[in-house]
């Protein structure tokens, strides 16, 4: 029988302009396999009659509890929606995504097999099919990659390695990091950074859970904090909190676009670059932000010649990471804990 005192799990969604998707999706969720949920839809001042479609499916099914504020953005709905959940297992879900029949089952009962574990994800799929552009699909095969932990930690500083309305979290775990917190890039990639840096662990289940909508409108594609700049902002924040520290000596790979602004970002920092690797010859030997650039041949001497170095491979073209990876794996550097790809 429902508990309403305490659900085995709550759904947080928040909810702006969603009348067009957000039929689905809670029929998706009322759907669930694990009956003993509640769905914190949190209305974020819609100009659409997305309130009242919310308020209609409530009066439906008592486990939908609608929350209605002033239009804040997504932040500020995420903490105050986290305030009024329940559960301690807390799933999130974007109001225009899918969730398959037994994700919720199949995430809280991980979690309470796996008491260690602070947050677990899912493999998730693209839909619909024809708005499943190249580059969506490159990266989400790149996020269903990532299976286990040891994955997730050596590749955190490339992107988001799970998506956000495809995990379940302790809430517990996230009330004690300060709930979501706005530094201007994207409040999920910083808490999962947050959660690495303070040593939580991450799982993924390896089945599709979660339907992901593609559309023009997607936060993704339309907020700033989701910029070229500010992502590299939100790498650079954590590089300094994480695998920087006590560091004697950084050896970036990259002297392109993308190198030069993570350099750049370091420095100004206090983490300056202390060298550059190239591979194109007319870079080779010149400088970058008054460093020098060396060629990828002098990797392993400028690493000796210093006791506790880290190297960052930045390149921004396609391909270039995997050619990296290849060349640092013969020179003997151990991912994730010599080197990390930020790009």
């Amino acid at each position: 029988m429902y508990n309403h005192n305490m659900p085995r799990v709550s759904v947080l969604m928040p909810c702006y302009n969603v009348r067009e998707t957000v039929v689905e999706t809670l029929q998706s969720l009322v759907s669930q396999s694990e009956r003993d949920i509640e769905i914190v839809a949190v209305d974020d001042g819609s100009e659409d009659d997305t309130l009242q479609v919310l308020e209609n499916w409530s009066q439906k099914d008592r486990r939908i509890n609608v929350i209605s504020r002033g239009h804040e953005g997504v932040i500020p709905t995420l903490n105050h929606g986290l305030t009024v959940c329940k559960a301690e297992y807390i799933a999130r879900m974007d109001a225009d995504d899918l969730a398959q029949e037994e994700r919720l089952a199949l995430q809280a009962q991980y979690l309470d097999d796996h008491p260690e574990i602070a947050l677990v994800s899912s493999l998730v799929s693209g839909f619909p099919k024809e708005a499943v552009g190249k580059g969506f699909q490159i990266y989400l095969n790149w996020l269903n990659s990532l299976l286990t932990e040891e994955d997730i930690h050596r590749e955190i500083f490339i992107e988001s390695p799970v998506v956000h309305p495809s995990v379940m979290y302790r809430k517990s775990v996230i009330e004690d990091l300060g709930g979501y917190q706005d530094y201007g890039w994207p409040e999920d990639y910083d808490l999962w950074m947050r959660m690495y840096i303070n040593g939580n662990r991450f799982a993924k289940i390896p089945q599709v859970l979660v339907q992901w909508r593609e559309h023009e409108k997607r936060l993704t594609r339309t907020d700033d904090r989701y910029s070229m700049v500010n992502m590299l902002r939100l790498k650079a924040h954590y590089l300094m909190h994480g695998p920087l520290i006590d560091r004697d000596a950084i050896i970036l790979w990259g002297a392109g676009s993308i190198g030069g602004r993570v350099g750049k970002l370091l420095k100004e920092a206090g983490f300056p670059v202390d060298a550059y690797i190239d591979v194109d010859p007319k870079r080779i030997g010149s400088t970058r932000h008054g460093h020098t650039i060396y060629a990828a041949d002098d990797v392993p001497s400028l690493w000796s010649a210093h006791k506790t170095p880290v190297i960052l491979a930045a390149v921004g073209v396609r391909g270039a990471r995997q050619l990296i990876r290849n060349q640092l794996v013969e020179m003997g550097f151990q991912e994730g804990v010599d080197w990390w790809a930020v790009a």
